[in-house]
């Protein structure tokens, strides 16, 4: 390292330029000054700054870090920094970061941190590893941490249990507020923050909760039993985590217990981790939409590929049936070639309004805004509004076409055309969701093959039908 560098270096972190205000830039990226020195820090094996470079930062801000990085870079940076490098910070980065990195670390490296985290955090790095190696990490974690964290893992994916943490604090009823508070000034393993103390019987059973401004309003004297509440919504740890994420936005939780089949307490469910249960739905939804799958920004082309693949080559089959529909009219696009001009404009407004009333319907879905009691309601009202749509557009493109190609007999063909398909794309984008949800098929990933080629079906069969009907042709 250049001695100009390490003059700037040392100005630069005594005079913690690496604030929050100062991580990012204007567009919101990581500043390249940052990128730069953790770069050459690395090259010069430079631990020790590289461990006061990295001290400031919350750990989201070290997850962009590391995603801006080149991979090299990140096990040496990870390596280098040792117990100093915050693993939470693993948490907030896509997958396939995730797993690069921590496929790069040694096992008992890692073990030491996962004992150090949260066990939602532990749970959420560990998951996705191997299961060899995830054993061999768990070996080596202390009795009551591993403990926790095989509790959170024999629940399935994507349900609370799998996404709770299982640190939190409890007490019997015939306590007072006195031997709590005591408890809470003297417990050493209590967690790092939490918001209310569980009430719990002999075996462990939820039977409500006090909030911390309740004990401190409270005399030393005052049985728990008398200042609990009834649990505010408690989740089953089987329950959905998109369903739990309802349940907190709709009663504004800040955290909630976690049970079992029998009541027992397990565990709790924070905001924090429902924000990126939110997050993390939302983009599935889009993604699935697209068909993307479950790609994410950092897998290789490869990977990237065989998530696309499924749904292009979907894609290619609906694009067949449209074109077998064409075929059918091959004679009638001969005799009017400004049939085959015009034809992908009918598809192409269907195609576009069923994705509308699709995309609507799929997170309407999602988030139970469409029920049994407003289904028909939605329903109609997005048939008057491919309606609405359809003969504002049937009467643009009808005045287009009637001057384009001096036909006016074309132009009313490819209006009425433009009316059934857009009527019939509203309709295909708010049911097909619909029946597909009802048959327990994620609308998100189904629908819009379907939506698709019954627009494209619709679309084509409608105009030249029409125009072969009408011209005799």
């Amino acid at each position: 390292m250049s001695a100009m560098y390490k003059r700037r270096m040392e100005q630069d972190i005594s005079n913690d330029s690496y604030q929050e205000d100062a991580v990012y830039t204007q567009d919101n990226a990581v500043r390249p000054e940052i990128i730069s020195d953790i770069q050459n820090l690395v090259a010069v094996q430079d631990a020790d700054n590289l461990k006061i470079l990295i001290e400031p930062f919350h750990e989201s801000e070290l997850g962009d870090i590391l995603e801006a990085l080149e991979a090299d870079i990140r096990a040496s940076l990870v390596s280098l920094t040792g117990k100093e490098f915050d693993y939470a910070s693993l948490t907030e980065v896509d997958e396939a970061v995730r797993l690069e990195v921590v496929n790069a670390i040694p096992n008992d490296q890692l073990a030491e941190a996962v004992t150090e985290l949260d066990s939602d955090d532990a749970v959420f790095i560990l998951e996705d590893m191997e299961q060899t190696d995830r054993d061999e990490i768990l070996s080596l974690v202390p009795f009551e941490e591993r403990t926790r964290i095989i509790r959170s893992l024999d629940y399935p994916q994507e349900t609370a249990g799998r996404r709770m943490q299982t640190e939190f604090v409890a007490v019997p009823p015939f306590w007072t507020v006195g031997q709590t508070i005591d408890y809470l000034r003297d417990e050493k393993n209590l967690p790092e923050s939490f918001h209310e103390i569980f009430v719990i019987g002999p075996s462990f059973e939820l039977m409500g909760d006090v909030t911390l401004d309740n004990i401190l309003r409270s005399q030393r004297d005052i049985p728990i039993e008398q200042i609990k509440e009834p649990a505010m919504h408690p989740i089953s740890a089987m329950q959905d985590q998109e369903e739990a994420a309802r349940v907190f936005e709709q009663y504004d939780l800040l955290s909630a217990a976690v049970v079992d089949d029998a009541n027992r307490l397990v565990g709790v469910l924070t905001i924090d981790d429902v924000v990126d249960v939110i997050q993390q739905e939302a983009d599935e939804d889009i993604k699935r939409l697209a068909g993307v799958g479950d790609e994410e920004l950092s897998d290789n082309v490869f990977e990237a590929t065989k998530s696309r693949f499924t749904w292009l080559f979907l894609n290619l089959v609906t694009a067949i049936i449209a074109s077998l529909i064409i075929g059918l009219f091959d004679a009638t696009i001969q005799e009017m070639v400004a049939l085959a001009i015009l034809m992908p404009i009918v598809a192409s407004m269907g195609g576009n309004a069923g994705t509308q009333s699709m995309t609507v319907a799929v997170r309407g879905l999602a988030t139970k805004d469409i029920d049994n009691y407003n289904m028909m309601r939605t329903i109609k009202r997005e048939v008057y509004v491919g309606l609405l749509n359809g003969f504002v557009f049937a009467v643009l493109i009808g005045l287009i076409a009637t001057v384009w190609f001096s036909n006016p007999s074309l132009g009313l063909i490819i209006g009425i055309a433009m009316v059934v398909n857009m009527l019939c794309a509203a309709l295909a984008g708010i049911i097909i969701p619909i029946i597909l949800d009802k048959l327990k098929i994620d609308p998100a990933i189904a629908s819009s093959v379907f939506v698709t080629t019954v627009t494209d079906v619709v679309g084509f069969f409608a105009f030249l039908g029409l125009a072969a009907w009408w011209f005799g042709i």
